[in-house]
């Protein structure tokens, strides 16, 4: 895909591993803001903003990864040390990658890539995945070995009930498990009034759940706190209000449900790596 646009911060309940093909922009998410360029590579893990400001234009190709496949491959892969599901998410809870990241691979290496990037785009476009589901395998694991040398893998820096609160790890071991009904419910509810003024209590109410029962199977699906999503939720939305009208910084906050300015810089900074107003400076640059 070649872009010329601008992209709001947004976030998908899946990763992302984009892969800049040619030209530049600067990105924004929790590592900050960055430039990048030909030969990078952009690694979001599931609820992860991230928007961009293309430098004149960017060419990239974007694999989307299932969360629950992309740990199930992470317990496959160490299957000789793990002796069961459970023994693998404690090694997750004590290692994880960063949620949000840039690395450099090169062009040569990327180009090299682009075959197979190529027609994993294609053969995911043509459906009946059943029949095609050991190419495209075979393509992404050719990638993967040369793209996963270089993702970061950190010592953990909070501890598992503090990421919850603020975004999930990458990757991420939940239930393997159906999705509970209620957690979809909940995800729902918040995404259609996110100004609404939430709480714990509330929520439960509305989906028949205990506190306890709402946010147990809530981070099992989701990777973070019902709370913590709704953050993520408002602060899409102000972006969105900063990018696309006039309204001043305060206003935007006051319209997605927040009143503390201080609170506001603070969570935006935290999920999309600028302050509001930096991240209006970007976009009022880009119309002059």
């Amino acid at each position: 895909m070649t872009t010329r646009q601008a992209a709001c911060p947004i976030a998908y309940d899946c990763v992302k591993l984009s892969f800049v093909r040619s030209g530049s922009a600067i990105v924004f998410s929790e590592f900050g803001e960055r430039i990048v360029k030909a030969g990078d590579v952009i690694l979001l893990g599931t609820n992860t903003l991230c928007g961009s400001e293309p430098e004149g234009w960017m060419t990239i190709t974007t694999l989307y990864l299932d969360v629950d496949y992309v740990a199930d491959q992470v317990f496959w892969q160490h299957a000789a040390i793990f002796t069961d599901r459970l023994d693998a998410r404690s090694c997750m809870d004590a290692r994880y990658a960063e949620p949000a990241q840039v690395f450099h691979l090169g062009e040569g290496r990327i180009e090299t890539l682009m075959p197979l990037l190529d027609e994993l785009v294609a053969l995911s476009r043509e459906g009946d995945f059943a029949d095609r589901y050991y190419r495209m395998q075979s393509i992404l694991f050719a990638v993967m070995d040369v793209v996963a040398p270089s993702i970061e893998i950190t010592l953990t820096r909070e501890s598992r009930t503090q990421r919850m609160k603020i975004r999930p790890t990458l990757p991420r071991h939940r239930a393997f498990q159906p999705l509970r009904a209620e957690a979809r419910r909940a995800a729902e509810l918040l995404r259609n009034a996110s100004s609404q003024r939430w709480t714990l209590d509330t929520l439960a109410r509305e989906v028949h759940l205990s506190r306890a029962q709402l946010s147990r199977v809530f981070v099992d699906a989701y990777g973070k706190t019902p709370l913590a999503y709704l953050t993520m939720l408002r602060v899409e939305h102000m972006a969105r209000l900063l990018r696309e009208t006039d309204l001043t910084i305060d206003a935007a906050a006051r319209q997605v449900g927040w009143t503390n300015r201080g609170h506001v810089a603070r969570v935006f900074r935290q999920y999309v790596g600028v302050t509001p107003r930096r991240y209006r400076a970007l976009g009022e640059g880009k119309s002059t």
